[in-house]
């Protein structure tokens, strides 16, 4: 349990005044609260339980399952292989979804793309991903990722947030409650959203929500265009000067209300409508990607001018972390690709690939890279099998949660690296496994954050971003 930060029990215990107008027992009860300790004890600061590597997050999750195989985990075996059935050995009658479950056989699929070597490490990346390669280097890939959750929400809810089912604080809000935000103008954890992305799988505000936390925690959502944020502005005719004498009578007056109701959450909407009306400030300038150089901007490609595109949304976290922004998240759908492997994935990697690149190179040119943990993959992977027929020009592949692949950079990451292997079918792991548990100790470790030790206690028990299980993954740190 964690002792350094208050709890949701504690911050819903009565005070001292209200425990002696309440009680029954009076005095006497406070004497013998005087003898065992006050329940409220005033909660230490925050921080990190040690030197932490990283500083702040970008998350670049692609929403839908990215294929490994078409992307960071080359197996020439399927070409070879290519449409003969997956042996009964190799599955071992592992679970299938009802997309492909149905079918007499499970025709294996070799990758139509290509794989090359880049950098001094000779890390293999796909022909889609040949921007990628270009920072091979600075990046660590783990082949080895697995989860237990088979379909989308499940499974990116898991991802997000630790646990299957929907509710818990989002990884964003845990970094923000335990670790704050470094610029008092900005909120600790923001969301950007690709609007060039196809709208396949869904994604809910919960994703980035605070769960239990106090509110204030929970993503903020910027959009594109001029307000980034929804009524963020003030209402025509009211002046910034009125604003301010309109949120110093509403702390009076929640002043009253939490002294009576005793409730955290009336504390938690005093601290958002502050921070928004700092905000109204913050928010333009860093949102103005007009001050960027044209090299800077030729470097994330031609669609940074489009106002939400992926291309944008990379630029804007580097000038969020810039800023001092703890945790960005950018979420860009898509990857979900059943039928027409080959045409969407392509389309995928040409929104993405050379954006991706260009964060990492503009990370590491302006000296944030170092202490900035980067980090791009899905929910889960995608099967060696199509997942229906294969034609001469088009296949698809199904979920598949036993085996997958993404990236980390930066923040204290070993560069250059690969982490974990595969079978030679990419079916099932046979070295290093890496749950999205491990992944989240990981992350909270180079943070300077124990992922043991970060708690919050809700209605009677002790929880973390981990829950009751997660190990640091020590081989892919420097």
């Amino acid at each position: 349990m964690s002792a350094d930060l208050p709890t949701y029990d504690g911050l819903m215990q009565a005070t001292r005044r209200h425990f002696l107008g309440t009680s029954a027992l009076g005095l006497g009860a406070l004497a013998l609260r005087g003898i065992v300790g006050d329940a409220q004890a005033a909660p230490l600061p925050r921080g990190t339980h040690f030197p932490s590597k990283a500083k702040r997050v970008i998350y670049l999750f692609q929403a839908g399952g990215p294929s490994q195989f078409e992307t960071l985990d080359p197996k020439p075996l399927l070409r070879e292989k290519h449409t003969q059935p997956l042996p009964d050995s190799v599955r071992q009658g592992q679970r299938l979804t009802g997309m492909s479950g149905y079918q007499a056989t499970l025709p294996l699929a070799g990758s139509f793309t290509d794989f090359k070597k880049y950098g001094k490490s000779g890390v293999e990346y796909s022909d889609l991903l040949s921007r990628t390669g270009e920072v091979a280097d600075d990046l660590c890939v783990i082949r080895s990722m697995h989860t237990e959750a088979i379909n989308h929400d499940p499974a990116i809810t898991f991802f997000c947030s630790g646990n299957q089912v929907a509710g818990r604080p989002s990884m964003g809000a845990w970094a923000s409650y335990g670790l704050g935000s470094m610029n008092e103008n900005l909120p600790a954890f923001i969301v950007l959203i690709s609007q060039d992305a196809t709208k396949d799988q869904p994604l809910y505000s919960r994703l980035w929500g605070a769960g239990f936390l106090p509110s204030e925690h929970q993503g903020v959502q910027f959009k594109a265009g001029k307000e980034p944020v929804l009524f963020l502005t003030n209402p025509e005719g009211v002046s910034p000067h009125a604003r301010r004498g309109m949120l110093d009578a509403l702390g009076k007056l929640n002043a009253v209300q939490r002294a009576s109701e005793l409730d955290p959450e009336v504390d938690a909407r005093l601290a958002q409508a502050e921070m928004a009306y700092r905000m109204q400030t913050s928010v333009p300038e860093v949102a103005d990607l007009s001050k960027e150089s044209p090299a800077t901007l030729a470097m994330y490609g031609e669609s940074v001018k489009t106002p939400g595109s992926f291309a944008a949304n990379c630029l804007q976290a580097r000038r969020l972390v810039e800023k001092g922004v703890r945790f960005v998240q950018l979420f860009h759908q898509g990857w979900d690709n059943h039928g027409d492997l080959p045409g969407g994935i392509k389309r995928q990697c040409q929104q993405t690939d050379q954006a991706s690149a260009a964060l990492i190179k503009d990370l590491k040119q302006r000296g944030l890279l170092e202490d900035t943990l980067v980090i791009w993959g899905g929910e889960f992977g995608r099967t060696a099998y199509s997942q229906g027929k294969i034609t001469k020009d088009s296949y698809g592949r199904d979920h598949h949660p036993r085996c997958f692949s993404l990236w980390m950079a930066g923040g204290g990451v070993k560069g250059g690296h690969v982490h974990g292997q595969t079978d030679e079918f990419g079916y099932n792991i046979v070295k290093d496994p890496v749950h999205v548990h491990d992944l989240h100790a990981t992350m909270q470790h180079l943070l300077g954050v124990d992922h043991e030790r970060q708690t919050f206690k809700f209605q009677g028990r002790y929880y973390r971003l981990t829950d009751v299980a997660g190990h640091v993954v020590k081989a892919v740190i420097a």
